[in-house]
């Protein structure tokens, strides 16, 4: 299993609004260089972003589907990345206090990410979630900041 956490030092509200900002997705997913809408309305069941990743001169396109949605707690994603398989993100919003505690469960649904899913892949997804979590918890901070600012 592949299930992390993080305590963001902001509120629910403020880390939603980073999660429901589908112009911020590559701001905090790792890997992406770019994001856009595809269609319908982000993060509406149904609605889904395009994505760019870049790692050097290779780019690949993906997109991503909002699968459940229950604001503002619950996003559950199906990440499409092509040739490597789908995978389910759910992601899940817990007040604690006076801040947030993210929790980030991925499991690989089909394709080569789905047939190999062992301890080792999701070894490697703890990576690259202890990192998705820091980005997120940056973007929703600097945004709380900015915000803060902007209404003093």
């Amino acid at each position: 299993m592949a299930i992390r956490h993080r305590l963001i030092h902001a509120a629910p509200h403020e880390v939603w609004a980073v999660l429901a900002d589908g112009s911020r997705y590559s701001d905090w997913v790792v890997g992406t260089s770019d994001s856009r809408v595809a269609h319908g309305l982000w993060p509406e069941l149904g609605a889904a972003l395009e994505y760019t990743v870049s790692l050097g001169p290779w780019t690949a396109s993906g997109t991503t589907v909002v699968r459940r949605v229950s604001a503002p707690d619950e996003l559950e994603l199906e990440v499409d990345s092509g040739p490597v398989g789908t995978a389910r993100v759910a992601i899940e919003v817990r007040s604690w206090g006076s801040e947030s505690l993210v929790i980030v469960d991925e499991h690989p649904l089909r394709g080569v990410g789905g047939a190999v899913h062992n301890a080792a892949l999701d070894a490697l997804i703890q990576l690259r979630h202890r990192s998705m979590l820091k980005r997120l918890a940056n973007v929703v901070q600097e945004s709380a900041r900015s915000d803060s600012q902007v209404q003093a």
